[in-house]
């Protein structure tokens, strides 16, 4: 999207927020994470607005939450990207979805995110959330990974793949959908498991209980390994390396609109056929 067209819608939506909210803030999305963390460097406290709107895609909605991260603030994300699953409000819609919100009307969906923690044999080791997902990934000019899969004290299985994705119900329309993976609606609590390009036909997705910890471990790589949050952080792996996942106690608060229900936004943005007439408005553009 045009950063001119953001520009000119802009003109039309900050005067419009100005006469209902006492304070409006336009950032772009550098300079909001520099300043919040800034303050939070400063006073130890954060930021806390009590509305974020996000202009963009839903790589702009993954930079803001995990901006946000430790001290999630409601979030609504204003579609100029080009599928919109997390930044769900069409243009052509956001004025009767911002004032729902800001009437109280405005649809909260909790949406489940993953805690992970790489433990590295030798290197140092990380840790992280994600609202996605976290991928275990080979580089582009090496042969296949050896991913071993553990369900609390219980193996599961070797995947033998170009990776495995491990997702939440929001990142099940996103690389494990493309990957041969299920679709979950956000308000489910799961974990999915997907395979990337597997060698064996019987290595297949599996969805997991919420309450489930998961221990994937690098077993054989003959060549770069990396460790991908939501497409947002990157970590490498070697092998002998294991990543341990479990839900985050704390969900993040996405905003939707009353009418956008999730079956809705995916026969929009999947192109799933239905008949005419049934008093849905296209999303524009």
């Amino acid at each position: 999207m045009e950063k001119s067209v953001v520009r000119d819608f802009l003109e039309e939506l900050v005067p419009w927020l100005s006469l209902r909210m006492r304070n409006v803030q336009v950032e772009p999305l550098a300079e909001f994470k520099a300043r919040y963390d800034e303050e939070t460097a400063k006073s130890g406290k954060p930021l806390s607005p009590d509305l974020v709107i996000v202009l963009g895609g839903d790589g702009a909605m993954l930079t803001v939450v995990r901006v946000l991260c430790a001290f999630p603030v409601p979030t609504l994300g204003i579609n100029f990207g080009r599928v919109g699953f997390l930044a769900a409000t069409p243009v052509s819609h956001w004025r009767e979805t911002v004032a729902g919100v800001l009437a109280g009307e405005g649809v909260v969906e909790p949406r489940m995110r993953l805690s992970f923690e790489l433990v590295s044999r030798r290197g140092p080791s990380a840790s992280g959330t994600a609202l996605n997902d976290v991928i275990v990934n080979r580089a582009a000019h090496q042969r296949m990974l050896t991913v071993s899969l553990t369900v609390g004290d219980t193996w599961v299985t070797d995947y033998r793949a170009d990776g495995v994705i491990i997702a939440t119900p929001s990142g099940s329309t996103a690389y494990s959908l493309s990957s041969g993976g299920p679709i979950v609606l956000p308000g489910v609590g799961a974990m999915l498991v997907t395979p990337i390009c597997p060698q064996g036909l019987a290595s297949r997705p599996i969805v997991l209980r919420p309450d489930e910890q998961l221990s994937v471990e690098l077993s054989y790589a003959s060549g770069i390994t990396t460790l991908v949050a939501d497409g947002q952080s990157y970590h490498p792996m070697e092998t002998g390396d294991r990543v341990l996942l479990r839900r985050h106690p704390v969900p993040y608060p996405l905003l939707a609109m009353p009418e956008l229900d999730p079956y809705r936004r995916l026969r929009e943005r999947l192109g799933w056929a239905q008949q005419l007439g049934h008093g849905e408005v296209g999303e524009e553009g």
